[in-house]
């Protein structure tokens, strides 16, 4: 059972999601369906998961629209360039509304090691939300990213996906209702 303030929390990240002028097919920001998304899937596979992971889900992707990837050199060190800024921005944002929200500022702290996934390998409760980003993205995202790119190239990013993932991720992965052209490429990726 979480605390009275998460419900609070909830609705306060949900509103600032609902602001994303990116919207999906159905007309619902495309970060607000994509927090939804992490938190269903976080209930399903970690049913235990602490009041911070569970928050931490909701903070994934916090405005991030208003830092676009544009605004970064092309290839992989300026992707990288952005997604550290983003790191840090999206945790300073969280901690607004979450402080807002009535919530300590250890238990804010906490959010933030588990947003910012520093030690993943070594911070438990990174990599169960690491494992949710990833088992989210292969299954409500992966087939809109493969158009344009080549099968090696797929085959690599879901490696690096795979990489990323504890042995319980990778378990629940396997078991995803995957697409048939996602499924083929998860395939090759693991043979």
């Amino acid at each position: 059972m979480y605390s009275s303030v998460y419900p609070v929390a909830v609705e306060a990240l949900k509103a600032a999601h609902q602001q994303d002028p990116n919207l999906e097919a159905e007309g619902t920001p495309a970060e607000l369906l994509y927090s939804q998304r992490l938190a269903d899937c976080l209930q399903k596979v970690y049913a235990d998961a602490s009041e911070a992971l569970a928050i931490s889900a909701w903070c994934q992707h916090l405005f991030r629209w208003e830092i676009a990837r544009s605004t970064y050199p092309e290839g992989r060190i300026g992707y990288y360039q952005w997604r550290n800024f983003l790191g840090d921005y999206q945790a300073d944002k969280a901690a607004v509304i979450l402080k807002e929200a009535g919530y300590a500022d250890d238990f804010i702290s906490e959010v933030r090691d588990i947003l910012k996934k520093l030690n993943i390998h070594r911070l438990d409760e990174a990599q169960k939300l690491e494992d949710v980003v990833c088992l989210v993205f292969l299954e409500n995202y992966m087939a809109d990213f493969m158009p344009g790119k080549t099968d090696e190239q797929l085959v690599q990013i879901v490696q690096k996906t795979w990489g990323k993932m504890s042995a319980h991720g990778h378990e629940i992965a396997l078991q995803l209702n995957l697409s048939e052209p996602v499924k083929r490429i998860v395939g090759m990726a693991l043979a």
